[in-house]
């Protein structure tokens, strides 16, 4: 599911002119990577998974969709919004999905994005 929302979302950047292409591309690239690059080293510290590439390719699609530019607030909602509810729930063991958070994010943006300009 999450590959063609990366496609979707260079179609869209693509449609709307050069320059947000290129902070497509450049979106996609560096979420995909920071995550793919934090899981990695999770696994070599821990000898098993902590950050899935199912994350980071969900990340990646936020930044074809929004730019490179709004991955730092994307990141800080779905930080937030996972360590309020690990409180909440009082979750201290166990694994928290951290997927859902990610979509969170990326949708209070994306939506903020175009009730602002009118869209």
């Amino acid at each position: 599911m999450t590959l063609p929302l990366i496609v979707a979302g260079l179609g869209f950047s693509a449609a709307a002119g050069q320059t947000d292409l290129t902070a497509s591309l450049v979106g996609g690239a560096v979420g995909f990577g920071l995550f793919a690059a934090i899981g990695q080293v999770y696994f070599k510290r821990n000898g098993r998974e902590g950050l899935g590439l199912g994350d980071a390719k969900l990340f990646a699609a936020a930044g074809t969709w929004l730019g490179w530019n709004a991955l730092p607030a994307t990141l800080l909602i779905a930080s937030g919004g996972a360590l309020a509810f690990a409180l909440i729930a009082r979750r201290t063991a166990g694994h928290i999905a951290f997927g859902p958070w990610i979509a969170l994010g990326f949708f209070v943006l994306w939506l903020t994005r175009h009730s602002l300009s009118g869209e």
